[in-house]
């Protein structure tokens, strides 16, 4: 499954959020199918793995059946988890 939350962060002209997912290939599967380039990733290789991305890609992940969740829920499975065989460090 993959998640992105309702974290509205300025930068620039953008607004972006956060995408994560279950797995490693869930997470790269999705970001290629919404058009963001995987060198972007975010904390690779840890359990806080993840993709900032504009409300544009957001809407089109949703479309392609990522869950929207709250800012609070996405760091809580962040924390409950264990992540390509990485514990979650918060």
């Amino acid at each position: 499954m993959v998640y992105i939350d309702d974290f509205n962060a300025k930068f620039g002209k953008m607004t972006m959020c956060h995408m994560i997912a279950d797995t490693r290939a869930e997470l790269l599967d999705m970001a290629r199918k919404i058009g963001v380039n995987t060198k972007w990733i975010q904390e690779y290789d840890t359990a806080r793995e993840h993709f900032d991305i504009c409300l544009s890609k957001k809407a089109k992940a949703l479309n392609l059946g990522a869950k929207e969740v709250r800012f609070r829920e996405l760091n809580k499975i962040i924390r409950e988890r264990t992540y390509e065989g990485k514990v979650s460090e918060y």
